[in-house]
């Protein structure tokens, strides 16, 4: 029988691929036999990534230190992988940072923080594996982690330049699904609500975050360990051919009401 989730022979580059959600979704590629970059800031956490991946899922890994900010760091990044892969299948955009503070306290520096690491960097990672890589091969899966709260607002973590930024990364899915599509390239968001992992864990277990899931999220829960794990490799994979331009929310919900 046909495995639609194949990736065995493909190369998928993960950004912040450090902790939590990166790895996560790094491993479940792994799992269906694609090569791994983990990308990130951390060089001891990424290696410790890519040996656990390497050992664990028996595929081939590189560690990547780089700064997505840093446009000459992005481009040596990729330069890098292809040097030692030849070809980019995948791309994950997951690296992001947060900025909670009221709307009226937020300082400029937070702002463009947010901007230049979320919004900006995801465009430079999706710029430099698009035009050194996927438009060569006439082949590409690009997929940014965008958020819940780039489809709506919120009332308990003001947040809105994470809100801004977010936004931005659906809207930007769109335009580059729309130039990119010529050259079979599908480029497509996950906007995850709020998710489990170690540094979430104590947070979304206190009260306040648990009356919080049972009023306004539909499953009355937040995402555990996994479950992110299936739209990334749906959206990698051979399966979804005819899929780009879609923002999809894995959030129990929320966005439905």
């Amino acid at each position: 029988m046909k495995n639609y989730f194949d990736l065995t022979g493909q190369v998928a580059i993960v950004t912040g691929c450090s902790t939590g959600l990166g790895v996560q979704m790094a491993k479940a590629l792994a799992n269906q036999g694609a090569k791994i970059v983990a990308i990130a800031r951390r060089k001891e956490k990424i290696e410790a990534v890519a040996k656990e991946i390497a050992d664990t899922y028996k595929v081939e890994t590189l560690a990547v230190q780089c700064d997505i900010t840093d446009t000459d760091k992005v481009n040596a990044a990729v330069d890098e992988v292809m040097a030692k892969f030849g070809r980019i299948d995948i791309v994950i955009n997951n690296a992001g940072t947060g900025a909670v503070a009221p709307a009226e306290d937020i300082t400029d520096d937070q702002f463009n923080g947010e901007m230049n690491v979320d919004l900006f960097g995801t465009f430079k990672v999706a710029r430099a594996v698009a035009k050194k890589a996927m438009i060569p091969a006439k082949y590409g899966r690009v997929i940014n982690i965008a958020s819940m709260y780039g489809l709506v607002g919120n009332k308990i973590a003001g947040s809105a330049p994470y809100h801004a930024a977010k936004g931005g990364v659906v809207n930007l899915t769109r335009a580059l699904a729309a130039e990119w599509g010529k050259y079979n390239i599908t480029v497509n968001s996950i906007c995850p609500g709020y998710f489990y992992t170690p540094l979430t864990k104590e947070t979304l277990d206190s009260d306040f975050f648990q009356q919080n899931a049972k009023t306004m999220i539909p499953m009355e829960r937040y995402g555990n360990e996994g479950e992110l794990d299936s739209a990334a490799v749906f959206l990698a994979s051979p399966a979804s051919t005819y899929v780009t331009g879609v923002n999809l929310p894995v959030d129990g919900g929320y966005t439905c009401m």
